[in-house]
């Protein structure tokens, strides 16, 4: 197989951090070091908003909130930026004819740069990070106001990531100390309920596998990426049941502890940094990007836990880094099939580049 560049749509005018692929619409939203955020058709790879005038900053991360129902036509995007709020952008319609988005909250309380927002599977739990070493949890409760749940202060360095799990309210983060932390509420307080070590060096990205595996009844995997040129698969051997009480209850609710497990390292191909992985919902491929400009893609052995490259694409955006990479469905004149797939990069040129994997 082989990584075939389908089209660029038109390049931020500086770099471009982040990109995010709405859930249900064709619709693709990137952020820039200008200042602002851009959604995008994938139905005809061309602009149709540009978000700005919400922050003073780089615009690091964004994300979509799941919409209650494929059916729903509003869509809500989070945004983190270097200036250390995060953002909350409406749209009425979801048809390519309406443009108009309006800039309804900001989220204050971190006291340095945001680096990643996600929000829960059902939408109703927003997850913040930033480089003052804390994870911070809102809550929606409707008519555009968030309530701060928590704030997770055990990462002893700058948090680079979070991801939620695809079922369960748990939430992963990635940090400059090395370590992912995995948290779920527990009582009325969010407990870290396990540290995965490892990696030598930051993690840059994490995400749960989306793809339910043949059979069933298995747990989500979690991917993640680091620094030191590596990534990695994680599995959960089950919960231990047992109720750990570091300090007396009635100042923190009682933790449950899980036991989470290397299960491969893949075939190591980048030679700098990993920036970002996503793991396809579609095809259970893992997707990396990176400081060494490459994209490269992973596919599972019918031997489960070992993993070979089935692309690997150098200079994927000439010589700068790639910052960010996810699947997406194919929405395009030119889908050859319902579930087809293309990949999305964007990088230190601004550019936002669509990709084909061909046989």
């Amino acid at each position: 197989m082989r990584l075939n560049l389908h089209t660029s749509l038109p390049p931020h005018s500086d770099r471009a951090w982040s990109i995010a692929v709405h859930p249900t619409h064709p619709l693709l939203a990137s952020a820039s070091s200008d200042r602002t955020s851009r959604v995008s058709s994938l139905l005809t790879y061309t602009p149709l908003s540009t978000l700005d005038g919400g922050h003073k900053r780089s615009i690091r991360t964004l994300a979509w909130q799941p919409n209650p129902s494929p059916s729903a036509q509003s869509s809500t995007l989070a945004t983190g930026s270097f200036d250390a709020t995060a953002g909350i952008w409406h749209r009425a319609s979801s048809t390519s004819e309406s443009t108009d988005w309006d800039f309804v909250v900001v989220l204050d309380g971190h006291e340095n740069e945001i680096k990643s927002v996600a929000w829960s599977a059902g939408g109703n739990y927003l997850a913040t990070c930033s480089r003052d070493k804390t994870v911070w949890v809102w809550e929606e409760l409707g008519e555009d106001n968030f309530e701060t749940v928590a704030v997770l202060q055990e990462h002893t360095q700058d948090v680079k990531c979070v991801a939620w799990h695809p079922s369960e309210l748990l939430l992963a983060s990635g940090s400059y100390d090395d370590t992912i932390r995995l948290w779920r509420e527990d009582v009325d307080d969010w407990v870290c309920c396990c540290v995965l070590e490892g990696h030598g060096s930051t993690v840059w990205c994490v995400q749960f596998e989306k793809k339910q595996r043949e059979g069933g009844g298995e747990d989500a995997r979690l991917v993640s990426c680091s620094d030191d040129g590596t990534v990695r698969v994680w599995r959960r051997t089950g919960r231990t049941g047992e109720q750990v009480r570091a300090v007396p209850s009635i100042l923190r609710g009682r933790q449950i502890e899980e036991t989470w497990v290397l299960e491969s390292a893949l075939p190591k191909v980048h030679t700098r940094a990993v920036y970002s992985v996503s793991w396809s919902g579609v095809s259970g491929r893992i997707v990396s990007c990176g400081g060494d400009g490459r994209i490269v893609v992973y596919e599972e052995e019918e031997v489960k836990t070992e993993w070979r490259v089935v692309a690997d694409f150098e200079g994927a955006h000439g010589v700068y880094e790639v910052n960010c990479v996810a699947w997406s469905k194919r929405w395009d004149k030119d889908r050859r099939s319902d579930d087809e797939e293309i990949i999305v990069s964007c990088g230190d040129d601004g550019a936002v580049n669509v990709w084909e994997l061909v046989e």
